[in-house]
Parts: C-alpha cells; sequence; structure tokens
C-alpha cells in the first residue's frame, strides 16, 4: 500500500521540511510528526514500524482467541523515528459479533491517539478523570496499568486512555459493547521486546479503522 505522509491530528496534507521550515507542516496544526501511510498486516511490515518506533508497539499477548493483527502505523519521519504507534487486531467480540481493537502509544502532544478516539486533541486532557479510581487496568510490559474511560467520544466506540512508560496509551475499540474486552485482564506486550515469537503472528485483512478521520 502506498501513499503520502498525513498529519496525525486531522488526516490532512502536510508539508515536507524545506526552506522556510525544518518539520513538517500541516496548514490547520503547524508542526507535526507525519503520519506515514498505514502498513497492511504482515509480519515483516510489522518489523518496519517495530524498528522504527522510539516508543512502544503495544501488542496484546497472547491475542485474545480468534484475534488477529490487523495493521500498523507509525507517526515520524526517518530522522525523528516513529513518535507514535497504532497496533490495530480484530477478532469475535465479548458478546458476539466482530470487534476491533486499536492501541496508541504516543509522546504528548503527537495527537494520533485523540483522532482514532474522535475527539479534540491532542491529549486526553479534560476527556479524563485521573483524580478518581481507573475504570479498568491492564498489564503492560509487567506493569499494572491503570486506563481511564474518555468522555465525549463518538458513541460507536469505547476509549480509555493512561500512561505506560511515562507516555500516553490508548485503548479504542469498536463496537462500543466490546469496550468489554478492556476488563478482561488484557496483557500487553511490546513489541520492541519481543523475539522470533513475533513471527507467528496471525495476520488478517487491513482494519478499515485505519481510514477514519475522525
Amino acid at each position: 500500500m502506498r501513499g503520502e505522509p498525513s498529519c496525525p491530528k486531522c488526516g490532512g496534507r502536510v508539508r515536507a521540511p524545506g526552506l522556510f521550515a525544518d518539520t513538517w507542516q500541516c496548514g490547520d496544526h503547524g508542526a507535526v510528526h507525519p503520519l506515514q501511510p498505514v502498513l497492511p498486516p504482515s509480519v515483516e511490515a510489522l518489523s518496519v514500524a517495530v524498528n522504527r518506533a522510539q516508543v512502544p508497539v503495544w501488542m496484546p499477548w497472547p491475542l485474545p482467541v480468534g484475534w488477529l493483527f490487523s495493521g500498523i502505523a507509525y507517526a515520524g519521519d526517518d530522522r525523528s523515528g516513529g513518535r507514535a504507534t497504532a497496533m490495530a487486531c480484530s477478532g469475535p467480540g465479548p458478546l458476539g459479533g466482530f470487534g476491533e481493537l486499536l492501541l496508541v502509544a504516543e509522546e504528548l502532544g503527537v495527537g494520533l491517539g485523540a483522532r482514532f478516539a474522535g475527539i479534540d486533541g491532542p491529549d486526553p486532557g479534560a476527556h479524563i478523570s485521573m483524580e478518581k479510581p481507573p475504570q479498568t487496568k491492564l498489564l503492560a510490559a509487567g506493569r499494572p496499568t491503570p486506563l481511564w474511560h474518555v468522555s465525549g467520544t463518538p458513541t460507536d466506540r469505547a476509549v480509555f486512555a493512561g500512561e505506560a512508560r511515562g507516555l500516553w496509551l490508548w485503548a479504542i475499540v469498536w463496537p462500543e459493547q466490546s469496550g468489554l474486552l478492556m476488563y478482561d485482564e488484557l496483557v500487553l506486550t511490546d513489541l520492541r521486546d519481543a523475539g522470533a515469537e513475533v513471527e507467528l503472528l496471525p495476520c488478517g485483512a487491513l482494519s478499515p479503522r485505519f481510514l477514519l478521520q475522525r
């Protein structure tokens, strides 16, 4: 799959560094880490994103029964490396039907997670209340990681956000009722730390969620 880099916050066109700016530029959002074209699900594509990532590449491991890896994207360029990653997987929903999970790890201000969450970003901000107890917890790279429900999102999805390894971790689930998956003691692995077992990752079709503008 080929394409052009885009703005991680809105999906709009970006200008490459040049004479007047040494960063990628979005007409609406100024300097951004460009979102690179989505990589269809394959072990080779996964290796490309993992090798360039400067932030975690989170994946439920083991995958829930019947679930498949369904695509990956990252924001950054050859100079900065990946400053945000978005990993998709899909499979049977906990209440039946088809479910999709998108896990985003990103540095402060990148805005990719907020875009997939369908909220004004770039970060969770007032959409979560970290002073209150978290709604759920998961295990990320061996550490208990609290996540809070993100308010104000479209009704077709459930969104949770928190911090892992000092960076934002977003979990966006479609449809909304498949958010029950987040209460099932998920264990996340940073694929940068994974070994040869990644080569056994089952791959499905590319998730259409990567085509969402909001």
